[in-house]
């Protein structure tokens, strides 16, 4: 409790009284499952012991103030009454976003004064910002009494993040953050949101999953993961079908044939060009199916084999979707020569981290060291290794 209690410490010195409460939401990173959740497709997640964590309290003023221990800037103070989307605020934006959501959904909100602090990296496709979305809505849904479920939550926090921030982001990472469960990945059908906590303890068979962060830091609202939505879009219209979703592996090949048959619409607005669309539906219909074989696997007792789908998974995120980078290109490569089971990029791409399964102990040490040394003689800054660990979801801490 001691981080918990110096959130709170720091809250008293900002705002000059104590909080009501507490809160911590974690990062996730996704084992298998990318672009599909924008989809309604299958992913799974596990949840990271690194939090965003909130103290929170509220005021009756309509003023909502924010504060992060992370940002170097003061206090900001907006008007609850105020808040649109498009309107800016920085970091703010994703605390406000979820005020604004809130509100929007018909809940009563009078303001608030939030102290917020991070171990979750950020830019490093760990969802930083789900986690500070997901632990802002749970201490102001526990404050105000407003009843929700946790899967509630994560839907309002995604609102603030695709209508209030103007990330066209999925499901996934609000969902990962509010509902895993320590030890376990999260099995999560992004069509309707049914779940099931898949048992995930590597170490009791000898193994471990690594997080690699490359440090290449991205910015998803460039236009890029928009680009590639829009086309899985495209794909599904041209398919007949509402969502790629809706396009079962087995008739992959056939869809994709279709598509070569097909004058691709774009819309109004320009996009991909048909050739891209092809790939993409190539990416999800493949990753959904990925996600089952991975599912299957762990079900029957052998994480090992997993290895294999993740490095299947990076060649398909690299060629097909190409949203890998010459980093994560790397991490996997370097990885895969000092003996790791499988590894692929994860997250949105273009930057960020990668996972590696590996052997406990030597297996382990020998994969950083080959990545780090990889780098170095790269030229690229250090990479930032630590282990994944299946951590509990969003919580009341004090």
């Amino acid at each position: 409790m001691a981080a918990a209690d110096a959130v709170a410490d720091e809250f008293q010195r900002l705002y000059g009284y104590a909080p009501e409460g507490v809160w911590a939401a974690p990062g996730r990173v996704n084992l298998i499952g990318e672009y599909t959740d924008v989809n309604d497709g299958f992913v799974l997640p596990l949840a990271l012991p690194h939090t965003a964590v909130a103290a929170v309290a509220r005021r009756t003023d309509g003023v909502l103030r924010v504060h992060s221990g992370d940002v170097g800037q003061g206090v900001v103070e907006l008007r609850v009454d105020a808040l649109a989307p498009g309107s800016g605020a920085g970091w703010a934006a994703y605390p406000a976003g979820v005020v604004w959501a809130l509100r929007e959904a018909g809940h009563p909100f009078t303001g608030a004064d939030l102290h917020l602090t991070s171990t979750v990296p950020t830019g490093a496709g760990l969802s930083s910002s789900a986690a500070l979305e997901v632990v802002t809505a749970l201490a102001l849904a526990e404050l105000y009494g407003l009843g929700l479920t946790h899967p509630e939550l994560a839907v309002l926090a995604q609102r603030a993040e695709n209508a209030y921030v103007g990330v066209p982001c999925g499901v996934m990472d609000q969902m990962a953050s509010a509902c895993c469960a320590e030890g376990h990945a999260l099995h999560l059908d992004t069509r309707d949101l049914t779940r099931r906590q898949v048992p995930f303890d590597l170490a009791a068979h000898g193994l471990q999953l690594l997080v690699v962060d490359t440090r290449v830091r991205h910015a998803l609202g460039d236009g890029a993961y928009a680009e590639r939505r829009a086309g899985c879009e495209a794909g599904a219209r041209a398919l007949g079908v509402r969502t790629l979703r809706e396009v079962p592996y087995a008739h992959l090949l056939d869809a994709l044939a279709r598509l070569s048959g097909t004058v691709l619409s774009r819309g109004t607005t320009p996009g991909p060009p048909p050739e891209e669309i092809r790939r993409y539906v190539r990416h999800v219909v493949g990753d959904n199916h990925r996600v089952e074989r991975t599912i299957a696997l762990l079900d029957a007792g052998d994480p090992r084999g997993v290895g294999p789908v993740l490095t299947e998974g990076h060649r398909s995120l690299r060629d097909d979707l190409r949203v890998s980078c010459p980093e994560l290109d790397l991490v996997v490569q370097a990885s895969d020569a000092a003996g790791a089971l499988g590894a692929r990029m994860t997250g949105g791409g273009f930057g960020g981290s990668a996972v590696v399964l590996v052997e406990s102990g030597g297996g382990a040490d020998a994969v950083t060291e080959a990545v780090t040394g990889a780098f170095a003689a790269a030229g690229h800054a250090p990479p930032r290794v630590f282990p994944a660990v299946a951590s509990a979801g969003a919580r009341r801490l004090a």
